[in-house]
């Protein structure tokens, strides 16, 4: 299922900061060593096309390169793809992207007709659970390969991909940004426990940012989002800092790690109390009713226990 409705990440990298942080940490360091990050520059993304209608999540910023003596624009197209199964039709997705992209540019007389096309550099960001599979390279997907005189006439267009999941823990603390941070917490998945830990460690991080009050104010709000989508039962309505309001934040997540435990160690009487039940069902002495009071469990679950055994 599409999920293309993480808009808190769109906005994390609508702000310059998440963008160098994005390709200083997580990009091949050639390139963003030609990059002067302080000449990045917003442009407007979203050219739905009638190929795809869905609304796609990506930003678009150029940034000036300056190789061999020469200083040009650079377009970063910067996908968000957040389905929670991976996108084979991705390299097709990203080559019409470039081409709407491009004709875009003239549209906008950005271009003249005679002028060369400034280079792109797509980025595929991907946070799903499973490891991304799909091709990078759109020739990848016409199979079997040609023959070699009709390989130069096929498309062309490799994109760069970031999967969060695939960055451990270690990894990410190399990075100490605070993007890397985000990744650590999206990584923790549903754990309270593991989330608690990569909090504070992106609290650290913000801490000690230069940029620090505008920084946390972007991953306040990102923070406040990404509890909600996964059903935090908290009121983090008077949360405005990370920073400021870390002991608010701490007694909130501190909840629901005690209520995490808590569920698990019901969660392992429970299933110590049917392994009970399971054994008396076998010993075949005592009636339903009275294994059901033995162990806790309902007579229901004592008589489905039962079936189970049967089969």
């Amino acid at each position: 299922m599409a999920n293309h409705h993480d808009t808190g990440y769109k906005e994390l990298f609508s702000h310059p900061e998440f963008v160098q942080q994005l390709i200083e940490g997580f990009a091949p360091n050639e390139i963003a060593e030609l990059m002067d990050f302080s000449t990045l520059k917003k442009h407007n993304g979203h050219y739905i096309t009638p190929l795809f209608e869905e609304k796609i999540e990506d930003v678009v910023w150029s940034v000036e390169v300056t190789w061999q003596g020469l200083t040009q624009r650079v377009f970063l197209y910067i996908l968000l793809e957040f389905q929670s199964s991976v996108d084979r039709t991705m390299p097709i997705r990203l080559l019409h992207y470039a081409a709407c992209f491009y004709s875009e540019l003239l549209k906008q007389k950005t271009l003249m007709p005679g002028q060369s096309l400034p280079p792109v550099f797509p980025v595929v960001v991907y946070n799903g659970s499973r490891r991304w599979t799909a091709p990078q390279d759109v020739y990848e997907m016409v199979q079997p390969e040609p023959p070699a005189f009709l390989q130069v006439y096929q498309p062309h267009l490799r994109y760069y991909l970031i999967d969060e999941g695939r960055y451990t823990e270690a990894q990410l603390e190399q990075r100490h940004s605070p993007l890397s941070g985000v990744f650590g917490v999206e990584n923790a998945g549903a754990s309270w426990e593991a989330l608690q830990q990569a909090v504070d460690r992106m609290v650290a991080i913000i801490q000690e940012d230069p940029h620090k009050e505008r920084i946390d104010r972007v991953v306040t709000r990102w923070l406040k989002r990404h509890l909600h989508r996964l059903g935090a039962a908290v009121n983090l309505d008077q949360l405005d800092s990370l920073v400021e309001d870390k002991a608010m934040l701490a007694e909130n997540l501190e909840n629901l790690v005690k209520k995490e435990r808590l569920e698990g160690r019901q969660e392992g009487r429970q299933e110590a109390n049917r392994e009970t039940a399971c054994n008396l069902i076998k010993l075949g002495v005592l009636s339903d009713l009275q294994i059901a009071e033995a162990t806790g469990l309902t007579v229901a679950d004592v008589q489905m226990l039962r079936e189970d055994d049967l089969h």
